[in-house]
């Protein structure tokens, strides 16, 4: 209901066959509120109603109340609309303001509204249909009536508003939960998430959260709502016939009982099935991560691929065996609990039917009592859904809390301000990667300064890239010293210190987005140019040029050549003084590195670290170079 819809590339990423509907959606939308979309779109561009084209000065500008803008941030009632201002943002309604907690409690009571809704349901129809067998006067019938019909259509409505409260307040759980695991993931990055395998992080980030909260809508609503029908349940009959409640209290606790030894049994199941699903996103990324260099080696021969897609046959097969053992659990349970409703069935039926032969209740009563059990079938059968959902997320919470639980590689205790970390003091460093690792080193290196040039060289494992993480405070040394401007490491405000540190990984990541947006990440307020220059920079001129939209060309298909100069870019246009290289020439010839490393080299501003296992161009007669040996006792880094 907000006046005002922001839509910034509506139509990217939507199928061709689509845009039209979404485009005459976004038209509709306009005729009732203010509409303002950001959009390459020039078809959607064409029916609006006015259109602003930003030039490169205009995303330059600091100034809200420069003329060229339409709208005046700042006073909002002198803008273009002629019914006056914007509306501020809403505030949050009553509802939105009440705890989640308290939202699931209602759930609950509404779920067990609607299961006891159609406990009284049965009941009500089964003496309905007893009564009306003796034909009666028709009055004597209105009232019971009137009651099937009132709880017929309150069944569904409270079901239905149960889901609506309860997905509602999963939806918000979900949403918070999000925000806590992706800020616990800060400080873990990378130093202590570098060394698990994508697969793994995956499931624990997004499978395993979702499971997590979907506790819960799938066991603590479910679960409560059985236990408010089932006390309703018991209360009535109990009114009629007090032995025939003490039946269906006791089904009720047995079926409760079987649900909560399921949920252990299952526990250990889905712990094997959870593994076994890691293993297969582990595989499969595996493979899918390196197909071209897969294709290089084993050809189009046919049967060439048959080993690697036996193997991943084989964690497929795995996976499946260990959720055989899932299904074999649950049919045990649905077995317990059908064989439970069936006791209390026929326990209920003989004490009905003892009091029926002692003339203590009447056929129409007596059909009544005889169907509350039946009545909740549905409900205690659901428990085997309930138990699995709460070892799914308890397994699942577990394992998030493995992840998130981890101390973290570098405090940020420290509190003295710089303005620039150089220069650099490392001597006699010791770092880990976890608590369990002997730490590698000791690494030593000369004074970094302005102009210093150093290159970390030695057998794989040894240690380069731990020093490399070291000096980029992505992980603090077990011993050792490391000043940053004179000051120890670990006083420095972490962010102050980052802000002047640039690292070029061995294996670059580009953002899916366009160029433009993947440099900017490095300097957020640089100009076209700026990217030009930098693109320039690393060698990516005539790349650039054969981009169709130029800085606006999605990334796509990059080789890995292109990916580490994209990396070069954004360490030349970050202007950051300390330069951290990894392997930057792996997917380069040398005349190629030699261009794309030239800035880097030439800026007498710079100090840059390179870990290489080739002696690099740019290291040749430079001011402060020097080649550094790591060493270490420890294969493992």
């Amino acid at each position: 209901d907000s006046s005002l819809v922001l839509l910034d590339e509506p139509t990217a990423h939507v199928d061709i066959d689509d845009l039209d509907d979404l485009r005459d959606v976004i038209v509709r939308t306009a005729g009732s509120r203010r509409v303002v979309v950001a959009t390459h779109d020039s078809v959607l561009v064409g029916r609006g109603d006015s259109r602003w084209e930003l030039s490169p000065d205009d995303r330059g500008a600091s100034d809200p109340a420069d003329a060229s803008d339409p709208v005046d941030a700042s006073d909002p009632a002198d803008a273009s609309d002629p019914a006056g201002s914007v509306a501020p943002a809403a505030s949050l309604s009553p509802w939105q303001q009440r705890s989640v907690s308290s939202r699931l409690r209602l759930a609950c009571l509404l779920g067990g509204l609607s299961m006891t809704s159609g406990v009284a349901l049965t009941a009500t129809s089964g003496w309905l249909i007893v009564q009306a067998s003796t034909q009666p006067v028709v009055l004597t019938l209105l009232v019971a009536i009137v009651g099937v019909r009132a709880f017929g259509i309150a069944r569904p409505v409270l079901r239905y508003a149960e889901r609506v409260v309860s997905h509602d307040a999963a939806l918000d759980t979900l949403a918070r939960r999000r925000v806590e695991v992706y800020t616990g993931l800060i400080p873990l990055t990378p130093a202590r998430l570098g060394r698990r395998h994508r697969g793994d992080l995956l499931t624990a980030v997004v499978t395993d959260l979702d499971d997590a909260v979907d506790e819960s809508v799938r066991v603590r609503v479910p679960w409560w709502s059985t236990v408010i029908a089932a006390a309703s349940a018991v209360v009535i009959v109990a009114i009629v016939l007090p032995l025939a409640a003490a039946a269906v209290a006791a089904g009720a606790a047995v079926a409760f009982g079987v649900a909560h030894l399921a949920s252990r049994a299952e526990r250990a199941a889905q712990d094997a099935a959870v593994r076994e699903r890691g293993h297969v996103l582990r595989t499969t990324a595996d493979l899918v991560d390196r197909l071209d260099q897969v294709r290089a080696v084993v050809g189009s021969e046919p049967g060439a691929a048959d080993p690697l897609l036996a193997s991943i046959e084989h964690v497929h097969r795995a996976q499946a065996d260990a959720e055989a053992r899932l299904i074999r659990v649950r049919a045990v349970t649905l077995v317990a609990l059908w064989g439970t409703i069936a006791a209390t069935v026929a326990a209920v039926a003989f004490v009905v039917a003892s009091a029926v032969s002692a003339s203590s209740v009447t056929g129409p009563v007596a059909a009544l009592v005889a169907l509350a059990p039946v009545a909740l079938a549905d409900g205690w059968v659901g428990l085997a859904e309930v138990s699995g959902a709460r070892a799914r997320a308890m397994a699942a919470e577990q394992r998030l809390r493995g992840v998130l639980d981890q101390r973290a590689a570098v405090t940020d205790d420290g509190d003295r301000s710089i303005d620039g970390v150089l220069p650099v003091t490392a001597d006699g460093i010791r770092a880990a990667w976890n608590d369990d690792q002997v730490p590698l080193g000791p690494f030593g290196l000369p004074l970094l300064e302005p102009g210093t040039r150093a290159q970390l060289s030695g057998p794989n494992g040894i240690g380069k890239s731990t020093m490399l993480a070291v000096l980029a405070r992505h992980l603090a040394p077990t011993s050792g010293t490391h000043l940053l401007a004179g000051v120890p490491a670990a006083d420095v405000v972490l962010a102050d210190a980052r802000a002047d540190i640039a690292v070029v990984d061995d294996e670059p990541h580009a953002f899916a987005g366009s160029i433009r947006a993947n440099l900017m990440l490095a300097a957020p307020g640089a100009t076209d140019g700026e990217l030009v220059d930098a693109l320039a920079a690393a060698d990516l001129t005539r790349w650039l040029r054969g981009q169709p939209n130029g800085l606006d060309t999605p990334l796509t298909g990059l080789s890995g050549g292109e990916r580490t100069r994209l990396a070069i870019a954004r360490a030349v246009l970050s202007r950051r003084r300390l330069v951290l290289l990894d392997e930057p020439a792996a997917h380069l010839d040398d005349a190629t590195a030699e261009r794309a490393l030239s800035r880097l080299s030439t800026d007498p501003a710079l100090a840059v670290v390179t870990v290489s296992h080739q002696p690099l161009p740019f290291l040749d007669g430079t001011v402060g170079t020097s080649v550094a040996v790591v060493g270490g006792s420890s294969p493992d880094g």
